[in-house]
């Protein structure tokens, strides 16, 4: 068993089996702008995605999707076996893991961060008077040394810096032992050097057979963790491409994507892009 916890199989079903996300032909429309249109999309068990595209191409909004914070306009969404539209939501979202930077803004300040990570366990942003076992606070401080962030479980959260802020909102995304992993833009505001340590965390997270299922937004392919195995490339609300991360990570889609010509360089598990 991992420090992420013992993943537990979804109950057979012949339409979603070994699936954590379905979406088929899904819509989003806010009065008369359309969020994303005709997407479909599925992630199994052990797969690893990032969903790229430039701003407002429709990330965060499929995102939303998969946390079960949104109903599709059109379209179904399925989620760990779970239909959207006939299920609870409320037994739903506890088995998803999200971090965003809405969730961030969120969290107190002077919340202490192993509170901010054991009180997931609740669904709850900021501790009040709820009682915590051994075996809880444990798990927290686990998570925290695993994304290298032990050290501030006493810290105020709002004494962290973005980069410390976004660890730790990980491991709390860890803290309930998710069937399903979403990440909404982790590196976004992060030095290089914060960058770079998140990266090699996220990868150490991806290579672990027991962790769950991960997606990653990001803007740039330089965020793209060792590790990840699939991707998406979205473009005003539309893919573009998606499949295995070294068919779809190319000079060709991603110039579609970005509207622009680029060049991809590929090195020791990374990739790069640059103007042509």
């Amino acid at each position: 068993m991992s420090e992420y916890g013992e993943r537990t199989a979804l109950e057979p079903d012949p339409d979603q089996a070994d699936l954590v996300i379905r979406m088929d032909e899904v819509s989003v429309r806010r009065g008369p702008t359309t969020l994303l249109h005709g997407v479909s999309w599925s992630v199994e068990l052990d797969e690893r995605w990032v969903i790229l595209g430039p701003n407002g191409a429709g990330k965060t909004t499929l995102l939303r999707l998969a946390a079960a914070e949104l109903h599709p306009t059109t379209g179904t969404v399925a989620l760990l076996g779970e239909r959207l539209g006939r299920t609870d939501l409320f037994e739903l979202r506890p088995r998803i893991g999200f971090c965003s930077a809405a969730l961030a803004a969120r969290v107190p300040g002077a919340e202490i961060v192993r509170d901010v990570v054991v009180s997931a366990g609740y669904g709850l942003v900021g501790r009040w008077r709820e009682e915590y076992d051994r075996s809880d606070l444990a798990r927290a401080d686990r998570l925290l040394d695993t994304i290298g962030m032990w050290r501030f479980a006493e810290r105020p959260f709002g004494t962290l810096s973005e980069g410390e802020r976004k660890r730790v909102l990980i491991a709390r995304a860890l803290m309930a032992d998710p069937e399903l992993l979403l990440l909404d833009e982790p590196a976004a505001g992060l030095d290089l050097g914060g960058r770079e340590d998140l990266v090699a965390r996220l990868s150490t997270l991806a290579e672990d057979a027991d962790a769950p299922a991960s997606v990653l937004v990001t803007h740039h392919v330089e965020e793209i963790p060792p590790g990840y195995s699939h991707a998406m490339l979205l473009r005003n609300g539309g893919v573009v491409a998606q499949g295995l991360l070294s068919d779809v990570i190319t000079e060709q889609n991603l110039s579609r994507t970005f509207g622009l010509p680029l060049k991809v360089h590929y090195e020791a598990g990374r990739y790069s892009a640059r103007r042509a």
